[in-house]
């Protein structure tokens, strides 16, 4: 199939680069008003097509799916003008500015039978995808929490705060990873520069015993990539930082024991072995493009799907309602569910080592 990437930015070079390298794709155009962008692009990837008006290209009937890099505030007009022009869209984090373009989108998709993807590349990595299988075959118990940290310095963005340049990695994982309905958000930031926020503190409150927090910083002296999940039984810890052993499962928690007779429980903490589990080190964007292309060419839903995406703004939008207020909490739309839809999920799989 014919492949086009609208954007030409920070992300969109590395989605030329790995959509070229699908055997499933014939040839891509990349589409971008700088011109000196497109060239620069056309000496790194000889034979590229090129082409500054993006019209053309929902114009062209012989481009099967689009490829969205731009900033968020384009996504919607941009994404829907290609799957009203019937491509399928895939678009880079964050999906949507609001739950209601999210839904429009959706809808659209829908009507005209096309793949509607977000590329929340960090699901495609062999460390999350490791996570997911130990939760899942349920070696930790039940999740108790989800604390994770995204901090470095810079990038900062013109038009979204840190929550929304951020924090949407960790979101999708969360959301990927428990499978539980949220309920409400709270957040608080501080703006430093720019007047956006540059540093933030969300936390995500589940109908469950479940609480989520994270951390969001653009004011960091080192780069911290980590996220821990604690379950009733064994805890996660993933750092992104690491080269290897970047999941370890730790045997450590709490037992509560009484006496009978005694009203006063007692606590004891468990602390046993840890163990690293061997994860697949595939390049996690050369496994998004493939899911997208087997999505188009079976039918079958993404695992981050619009339905996906839209849960992810949902979050994103309640925390920045919750900034304007001083960190009060803010309640989730019903729709958010947590908990995808069995004829959602599809059954690709990264390969297990």
């Amino acid at each position: 199939m014919n492949i086009a990437v609208i954007g030409l930015g920070y992300w969109g070079p590395n989605l030329v680069r790995n959509f070229l390298g699908n055997p499933n794709v014939t040839s891509v155009t990349i589409c971008d008003k700088n011109t000196e962008r497109l060239e620069a692009a056309a000496r790194k990837f000889p034979g590229i097509k090129t082409e500054t008006d993006v019209d053309k290209i929902y114009a062209d009937p012989t481009i099967t799916a689009v490829a969205i890099a731009t900033p968020v505030y384009t996504h919607y007009n941009l994404a829907r003008k290609a799957l009203e022009s019937g491509k399928h869209v895939i678009m880079e984090k964050p999906f949507t500015r609001t739950v209601q373009e999210a839904e429009d989108l959706i809808t659209i998709a829908e009507h005209f039978g096309l793949t509607l993807m977000v590329d929340h590349t960090f699901l495609f990595t062999g460390a999350v995808q490791k996570m997911k299988e130990i939760i899942d075959e349920g070696k930790i118990g039940d999740v108790m929490y989800f604390d994770s940290v995204r901090a470095n310095l810079g990038l900062f963005q013109p038009d979204v705060n840190v929550i929304w340049d951020l924090a949407p990695h960790d979101i999708s994982i969360l959301n990927y990873l428990v499978q539980a309905r949220p309920i409400a958000v709270s957040a608080t930031g501080m703006k430093h520069y720019y007047g956006m926020e540059n540093i933030a503190y969300m936390t995500v409150f589940y109908d469950e015993h479940i609480i989520a927090h994270f951390h969001v910083n653009w004011l960091s002296p080192v780069k911290i990539r980590t996220i821990c999940v604690g379950g009733s039984d064994k805890m996660i810890y993933y750092d992104d930082m690491q080269t290897s052993e970047k999941v370890r499962v730790y045997d450590k928690g709490v037992n509560l024991n009484s006496k009978e007779g005694e009203y006063d429980l007692r606590v004891q903490y468990r602390a046993g072995d840890m163990w690293a589990p061997q994860t697949s080190n595939k390049e996690a964007l050369a496994e998004v493009a493939a899911h997208f292309i087997h999505c188009i060419k079976t039918g079958e839903k993404p695992i981050c799907d619009g339905y996906a995406g839209r849960d992810v703004t949902a979050i994103l939008e309640a925390a920045e309602r919750s900034i304007k207020n001083s960190g009060q909490k803010v309640a989730l739309p019903s729709s958010v569910s947590g908990l995808p839809a069995p004829e959602r999920i599809s059954s690709f799989i990264i390969e297990k080592v």
